[in-house]
């Protein structure tokens, strides 16, 4: 991965630059993007994200605190269409219910969006961004601006004609939520190792793991977004057989044919396991140590979550964890791939 920035000792005014406590705050929204992805998780599977069909920025803010507004709230979801097609005949105490967690997944946006505005401005104010660093820390800036567009963009989709959000626009909004959380681990990184190529170490994984991983995440996207995990519920053999007949009968079916979603999924999971654990052993025998280990350990634990999620009908906590432990093993990547070409200043 190419840096953008001069060594982190140098400054770009007499006061003091402040590295380590940047790094801390940047790892630090990291770990609220990653709790924004599993609750992201939870109001997929829940069928939550539809049940707020305004875009409300700071009125919002607050969650319905009467009852009169609360019927308001229902009577909007009442005209959507996942009420009409899929749940006609819905309680307000049901409602409620997926209210909850969309209402969190937007309130956990505002408040990263705060944790990373305030401490930013603070930092821009005292002088204390090393040279080098701002441009970095604006494009993270205008990608969190950027994800809650996406995220409404998405959810619009699904208020028309459908029971869920369009499945590629749901990729778009994991992937740059998970793009957001792997850009900070690497610039807090960067601020705490330096940023110095070291040339004794593996490198050559880095990108076709990356590449392997990121493909993974999107089709897994396209799994949630179809709801294709429903396709079929045995493993090894999917619907009988390792190559289920009438797959991918056209390009389209790819990212629309829910059997074909996931007989991708899982057929690109056997390669990015493998690609995985062979990187992992490379950066074993090269002394990366807990990197390695988090790498190995990881994988294998979300290939067998992949399986578990299958073969037990897609329940709801087996399938937060699913995507949870994706959003560690791109934290791992990150970690890892650093080492591999970096070295403390």
């Amino acid at each position: 991965m190419t840096t953008l920035v001069a060594s982190p000792g140098t400054v770009d005014s007499q006061a003091a630059a402040r590295p380590h406590a940047i790094a801390v705050w940047l790892l630090g929204v990291a770990a609220l993007v990653f709790v924004m992805v599993v609750v992201g998780g939870i109001t997929r599977l829940t069928e939550s994200g539809l049940s707020i069909t305004r875009w409300d920025v700071v009125s919002g803010t607050l969650p319905p605190l009467a009852d009169a507004e609360w019927q308001r709230q229902f009577d909007l979801y009442r005209q959507s269409s996942q009420y009409k097609l899929m749940n006609t005949g819905m309680s307000l105490a049901a409602f409620k219910g997926i209210f909850f967690w969309e209402y969190v997944h937007r309130l956990l946006g505002r408040l990263i969006g705060l944790a990373f505005a305030l401490p930013l401005a603070w930092f821009w104010l005292r002088r204390q961004i090393p040279a080098g660093y701002k441009p970095r820390l604006l494009a993270l800036f205008a990608l969190g601006g950027l994800q809650g567009a996406i995220g409404w963009w998405m959810v619009a989709s699904g208020l028309v004609d459908r029971t869920e959000v369009a499945p590629e626009r749901l990729a778009v909004h994991l992937s740059n939520a998970l793009i957001i959380m792997a850009g900070c681990i690497w610039t807090a990184l960067d601020l705490i190792d330096g940023d110095r190529a070291r040339h004794d170490r593996p490198r050559t994984w880095v990108w076709p793991v990356t590449l392997l991983l990121s493909v993974q995440i999107v089709w897994g996207a396209f799994t949630a977004g179809l709801r294709a995990g429903h396709a079929s519920d045995s493993w090894p053999l999917m619907l009988g057989a390792m190559v289920p007949p009438g797959i991918l009968g056209s390009a389209r079916d790819a990212i629309a044919d829910p059997v074909s979603v996931q007989f991708l999924h899982r057929s690109l999971a056997y390669v990015v396991a493998t690609a995985v654990l062979i990187a992992a052993w490379r950066l074993w025998r090269a002394g990366a140590g807990m990197r390695a280990l988090a790498l190995g350990c990881l994988v294998l634990l979300q290939f067998l979550l992949g399986v578990l999620v299958i073969i037990n009908h897609v329940p709801i906590p087996l399938g937060v964890a699913h995507q949870g432990v994706a959003a560690l093993l791109v934290a791992a990547t990150v970690w890892a791939a650093h080492w591999s070409q970096r070295r403390k200043a």
